[in-house]
């Protein structure tokens, strides 16, 4: 069995799908649709930067979906292959949610732009710059993760973010929590506590502005079932019923991405390939939590080719 994913943000680098579109008409279109949608040269920052335009939130969610997609989509329409066909669920890593969604075809390409614009403009605006911070807990499980962030929250937000694999676990909450945290790791057995450099406090209750936000853009969207179940981030659990995709995706703003259970559930289901379009950071986290499957990567036009082979 089978699993296409698709990386969040983090993923993103100035270069990001330019030798693609140069050597396929099919990724120029998804590149071209997505500036169409955005009425911006989403595009030309992604392949020109400046590093620090595309790393803001509203331009960064949108340009990793769009690279995710055009890759998908190269393999889809020049391998002639149909997503049902190859593989039995799909799931993406926070904002990647959104593009296992569009690959699925819940969502067409245009309105996954526009959401992800406004998913980032949102929860770039939900806390005022420096009031928040986030934190990745190196040598960490959730059990002494969340034990950490309840000793350090003192009142304030502090709470597990990102459950990324058996070994990495993100915090995110008011600043002054979120640094007392990582000064008191060692006293939680954890090994490192690194500040990250995010412009926002992403998945914890401070969200909770973005999350009305996203429920209100998404209570006027066309939302189909998907071509294939896809695994939600807050619930670690296969869905495909569209009214219970739109509730977990507002939940999800201010909930915890919980990526290790999700990739536990899969392999439990008996996926034993997972396939990462446009990145190459989810397949390290795949293989620390299920060291028996087989993660892939596929970037390149070669690793598109090197994927067909063996589809």
């Amino acid at each position: 069995m089978r699993a296409f994913i698709f990386p969040g943000q983090g993923s993103q680098a100035v270069g990001m799908g330019k030798a693609l579109a140069e050597a396929s008409p099919t990724a120029r279109a998804v590149f071209e649709e997505v500036d169409d949608a955005l009425g911006q040269h989403l595009f030309r920052l992604m392949t020109e930067g400046p590093e620090s335009d595309l790393t803001l939130t509203e331009n960064a969610q949108p340009a990793i979906m769009a690279n995710a997609i055009a890759t998908l989509r190269v393999l889809e329409k020049e391998g002639g292959i149909r997503l049902a066909d190859k593989a039995d669920y799909v799931a993406g890593h926070s904002l990647g949610e959104y593009g296992a969604l569009c690959a699925a075809q819940a969502l067409d390409l245009t309105t996954t732009a526009r959401l992800l614009k406004l998913r980032g403009q949102a929860m770039q605006a939900a806390v005022p710059v420096g009031q928040g911070a986030m934190a990745a807990l190196l040598g960490a499980d959730l059990a002494k993760a969340q034990a950490l962030a309840d000793a350090a929250a003192e009142g304030e937000v502090c709470t597990v973010a990102n459950d990324n694999d058996p070994g990495q676990v993100v915090i995110s909450g008011h600043r002054g929590a979120i640094e007392r945290a990582v000064a008191m790791v060692k006293d939680y057995g954890i090994k490192r506590g690194v500040l990250l450099p995010v412009s926002a406090p992403f998945h914890c209750p401070l969200m909770q502005p973005a999350a009305d936000a996203m429920a209100e853009a998404l209570s006027n969207v066309a939302l189909r079932a998907p071509l294939v179940p896809v695994y939600a981030n807050v619930t670690a659990a296969p869905v495909a019923d569209p009214d219970t995709i739109r509730a977990l995706l507002v939940q999800q703003v201010t909930g915890t991405v919980r990526w290790r259970e999700s990739v536990a559930a899969m392999a439990e289901a008996g996926v034993d390939q997972f396939v990462e379009f446009g990145g190459k950071v989810l397949g390290p986290m795949v293989k620390r939590t299920a060291p028996e499957v087989t993660p892939v990567s596929v970037v390149t036009m070669d690793d598109i080719e090197a994927l067909l082979k063996g589809l």
